[in-house]
């Protein structure tokens, strides 16, 4: 294994929560008098921590979306998690592989610890993730694609940020990674190579990540 630590990005990486998240926060920011398409929420907020959201709305509008926004739209996406959620295809074999040759992983999320806990208790991924191994940008207070994340995870899990590598499907991960100067796979399931540009490799199959990776 050419990598000390894999990091792991979660949605859309290990969970498959974009589709889910994305649709309810287009359609929750069009009720709120901001009409944004499920494309557009992809576009703009895919891989994004929440303060991304406020921060656009406001600077597009001029307007402040409510002091309940987060926890609104949370509770609607943990309900649908509940209904809904399924871990990536291939994800589970991965996670199987790494820890059967033990090598060293963790996730690094733009989403809360609330909803990394709340989406791998529904898909049994939190077989795999301890509390030790989770980090989210609530950690550290700027999200991707600032490089502080990546670092962070790196550092705790006490390994050099040059010895890491990153897996990511979104361009601001992939910003992070490139600026946190980690090596960073870009996973192409929901998103277009070329807007992953930047990443070390780019593959589109989860199921073959760890082959990849030797």
């Amino acid at each position: 294994m050419r990598y000390e630590l894999i990091i792991f990005d979660n949605d859309g990486v290990l969970v498959d929560s974009e589709p889910i998240s994305n649709a309810l926060l287009a359609a929750y920011l069009t009720e709120l008098g901001h009409p944004t398409s499920y494309e557009e929420s992809l576009r703009d907020y895919m891989g994004a921590a929440m303060h991304r959201v406020h921060d656009l709305v406001e600077e597009r509008t001029g307007q402040r979306l409510p002091a309940d926004f987060d926890e609104v739209f949370h509770a609607r996406v943990f309900a649908a998690f509940e209904r809904e959620l399924e871990p990536v295809p291939g994800a589970v074999q991965v996670l199987e592989k790494l820890s059967a040759d033990g090598v060293p992983y963790c996730v690094a999320s733009s989403g809360s610890h609330e909803r990394i806990r709340v989406g791998h208790r529904k898909t049994g991924l939190d077989r795999w993730f301890d509390e030790g191994s989770v980090f989210s940008s609530q950690d550290v207070g700027r999200g991707k694609p600032a490089p502080d994340l990546f670092l962070y995870a790196a550092e705790r899990m006490g390994v050099a940020p040059e010895k890491c590598v990153v897996v990511e499907d979104s361009p601001l991960g992939v910003q992070a990674a490139v600026a946190a100067g980690i090596d960073v796979y870009g996973f192409t399931a929901m998103t277009p190579a070329d807007r992953l540009a930047g990443a070390t490799r780019l593959f589109s199959d989860m199921g073959q990540l760890a082959d990849l990776l030797v």
